[in-house]
């Protein structure tokens, strides 16, 4: 046991209740210095560093409103829909908690993307933060899943259609693939078995991997230390530092980023509130109309379609046609030629990609591009795994790559947002022809960044962090 830590009988009751904690729980005031006030981070943040706060505070809105709705819905399919209903008619308040539930997971996705994103213009995922950005991946993974598995309770027409959907993908595997569908669903149809299992998994099982990863995430940043618009250490060997060892260009994260962080919570909850008070269902995006209808196994919806974050990824599964796979095939076989004529290997193994390419054209030509397509939807998700070990730039962030790296990462976003737009609507022949290019460049841009991210002169990093008080 430490030793007791004496304090002055004149002291005021807060330092005395202080102590007398601290005497008694000295693990949670370590914690405290070691990841708050004794964290230095750098001084040089902006705004697009608020986002991983808002994602705490989001996940936390989730768990309490969660909680709440937990304790009169009724995980039955003949029961489900009503008691949805229940809650916004009859529960005080009901509505309210659901409607921050339902726009709080779309309000989840809307600040990881942001918050991946701040992560990909400044190099955040490069060395020594591969780690974090593993477990970040594997947040956004579980996070997917989560809303997945939650997108079937409400048990209305979209949410039975999408959940039908997606889980029928799963047959297109060969070999396995009936199967493993009939798992997941626990019948041969998605009923009563499938609403039960998703429930388990959407309350228990994911949120606490969620909890988990969240907690190894902040923890393996601690360790290596927040990275910053600049990309520069300043914690390294060579960092400028005081006479006690502390960065002359860190910040303790408290007060100074506690209280930064206030600010970008507040703008948050408005925007937050504006949409739970005036549009709650954002025209059919967050909550769709077909999902205030009961399910109907017997009844189709015209148009099904998975909710707009999940939509980039439906694109591209839409997007692997037959004729497609053609191109998909010709893709294949440019990189292994350019791998065997261009590639600095001994021969051995540039007669093993000769040979993985043909056996890779031979299972494409073999096996239904609908499965393929779902190759495709959950490589687009694991390809982002291995950022750190694609992008070859000499320097990490986007302030001094060459100007013409930040139309890439436009056209980038761009992409991404026009994927998600035409997840949305029903197939077209435009509409496909349009997805099928962005899946080919969205795969391109992580395919060829060894070759694209070294192009160019790169601007000179400075020695210190540039900074402006404000």
């Amino acid at each position: 046991m430490a030793e007791f830590k004496e304090i002055s009988p004149n002291a005021s009751a807060g330092a005395k209740l202080t102590n007398w904690f601290e005497n008694r729980f000295p693990t949670a005031f370590d914690a405290y210095r070691v990841h708050m006030s004794e964290y230095y981070a750098p001084k040089n943040f902006n705004f697009w560093y608020i986002f991983g706060s808002l994602a705490l505070l989001v996940l936390v809105i989730q768990i309490v409103t969660g909680i709440f709705l937990v304790m009169h819905y009724k995980p039955d399919a003949a029961k489900a829909f009503e008691s949805v209903e229940y809650i916004m008619r009859d529960v005080p308040w009901g509505w309210l908690i659901r409607y921050m539930h339902s726009t709080g997971a779309s309000a989840f996705f809307v600040v990881v993307y942001l918050h991946m994103f701040r992560g990909l213009i400044y190099g955040s995922y490069r060395k020594p933060r591969e780690l974090v950005w593993i477990f970040g991946c594997a947040i956004f993974l579980a996070l997917m899943a989560e809303a997945f598995m939650g997108y079937l309770l409400p048990w209305g027409q979209m949410s039975y259609w999408g959940a039908q959907v997606i889980v029928n993908l799963f047959a297109a595997i060969p070999f396995v693939g009936p199967d493993l569908a009939l798992l997941i669903r626990g019948d041969y149809v998605v009923g009563d078995a499938t609403l039960n299992r998703f429930f388990s998994f959407h309350v228990i099982a994911v949120p606490l991997v969620l909890l988990g990863l969240v907690v190894a995430h902040l923890l393996a940043l601690h360790d290596v230390g927040s990275n910053n618009p600049d990309g520069i250490e300043i914690k390294g060997p060579n960092a400028p530092k005081d006479a006690k060892g502390k960065p002359l260009d860190g910040i303790p994260f408290h007060p100074y980023y506690t209280v930064h962080d206030i600010l970008g919570v507040c703008l948050f909850l408005m925007a937050f509130s504006a949409v739970i008070f005036f549009a709650p269902e954002m025209g059919g995006y967050f909550l769709e109309y077909n999902n205030f209808i009961p399910a109907d196994p017997l009844v189709t919806p015209a148009h099904i379609a998975p909710v707009w974050y999940f939509t980039p990824y439906y694109s591209m599964l839409r997007a692997i046609t037959t004729e497609m796979m053609y191109v998909l095939i010709a893709c294949v076989v440019l990189a292994a030629a350019f791998g065997v004529v261009k590639g600095r290997m001994p021969v051995i193994f540039k007669g093993i990609i000769a040979v993985a390419a043909a056996v890779g054209v031979l299972l494409m030509l073999a096996i239904d591009a609908k499965f393929w397509g779902v190759v495709v939807m959950g490589g687009a998700v694991i390809i982002l795994f291995f950022l750190p070990w694609l992008d070859y730039s000499p320097v990490k962030s986007i302030r001094y790559r060459p100007s013409w790296h930040k139309y890439v990462y436009a056209v980038f976003v761009i992409n991404f947002v026009v994927l998600a737009y035409l997840g949305v609507k029903a197939p077209s022949v435009i509409g496909e022809r349009v997805s099928q290019v962005g899946t080919l460049f969205y795969f391109g841009f992580f395919l060829l960044m060894p070759w694209w991210s070294r192009l160019g002169e790169p601007k000179q990093v400075p020695d210190r962090v540039t900074f402006a008080a404000h």
